[in-house]
């Protein structure tokens, strides 16, 4: 290869890398002076090939919509990838900027992850508190970023999809003396989007948790394949708002994808129907 072809190469790798995570979109750390329990961490995040690894410093990447086109409603988007790295391009970036497109405001976020090579990170004690602080981070910002606390919502694909329910599963108030003002912020979901969620035999919806939206291929993996009808039914007999789309013809990690004209790459639009339909945005 010529010099000047892999510089051509190179170029489009940081315009299409550029292109994911645009440089309008601010990074906001979650804890700005340290998150807990990252003490002494100080090596680098990692970015290859979309994928996000070395998270010490939990945070959201912001994509706003115009103030002429915004909804009010705002997203929290968690990426999946194992809890190992974050897939962080078609399962978040890509993600939010969808959504800004279409009046919703999105938040990108990069949690610590649990099962990385050497990790001492756990999914409760840091990822889980990595998603809640998110959700209380957007609500203490809400009129800077032109959102409604009450339409605060996450989407979560595979891990991703696990903290989404959690954190919807495990309400936690506010401390309305706390000195942060972001931690007297209730960091429970208004609506939950589950996308190919991982452990989904674990769900366990009670009446009063949030109304959800759930998506998955046909082809996935059983426990998720299978596994999420038995959720839909489980929200169901719990009084629950629920609706499910399973994809004939795709497997586990679709997400958002240029490249992808299957109806699995349909669900956005079926996603932003039912908000609509749940009155979390305007027709």
């Amino acid at each position: 290869m010529t010099r000047i072809c892999r510089l051509t190469v190179g170029v489009l790798a940081v315009s299409l890398v550029a292109r994911a995570q645009e440089p309008s979109a601010p990074v906001v750390r979650l804890w700005p002076t340290g998150a807990p329990g990252s003490e002494g961490k100080t090596a680098p995040e990692k970015v290859e090939n979309g994928r996000v690894t070395s998270v010490h410093q939990p945070s959201l990447t912001v994509y706003l919509p115009p103030k002429e086109k915004a909804t009010g409603a705002g997203v929290v988007v968690i990426p999946g990838g194992g809890h190992r790295m974050l897939a962080i391009d078609h399962e978040g970036y890509a993600v939010a900027s969808w959504l800004r497109d279409r009046g919703i405001a999105g938040f990108v976020l990069k949690y610590r992850l649990a099962r990385e090579e050497g990790s001492t990170y756990t999914i409760v004690d840091h990822a889980l508190r990595d998603t809640q602080r998110a959700l209380r981070l957007v609500r203490s910002r809400a009129a800077e970023w032109g959102v409604d606390p009450a339409r605060v919502g996450v989407v979560g694909f595979s891990a991703g999809g696990e903290l989404a329910q959690l954190v919807s599963q495990r309400p936690a108030d506010g401390t309305a003396d706390d000195e942060d003002a972001v931690e007297r912020q209730n960091p429970r979901p208004a609506f939950q989007a589950l996308i190919y969620p991982g452990r989904s035999q674990d769900i366990v919806p009670m009446p009063d948790s949030p109304p959800v939206f759930l998506a998955c291929g046909y082809k996935d993996r059983p426990d998720i394949s299978e596994g999420l009808a038995n959720v839909y039914l489980a929200f169901k007999k719990a009084g629950v708002p629920a609706e499910l789309h399973v994809y004939a013809g795709a497997g586990h990690g679709f997400g958002i994808r240029e490249t992808d004209k299957t109806p699995a790459a349909s669900w956005p639009d079926r996603f932003r129907e039912w908000l609509v339909d749940r009155g979390f945005v305007a027709s």
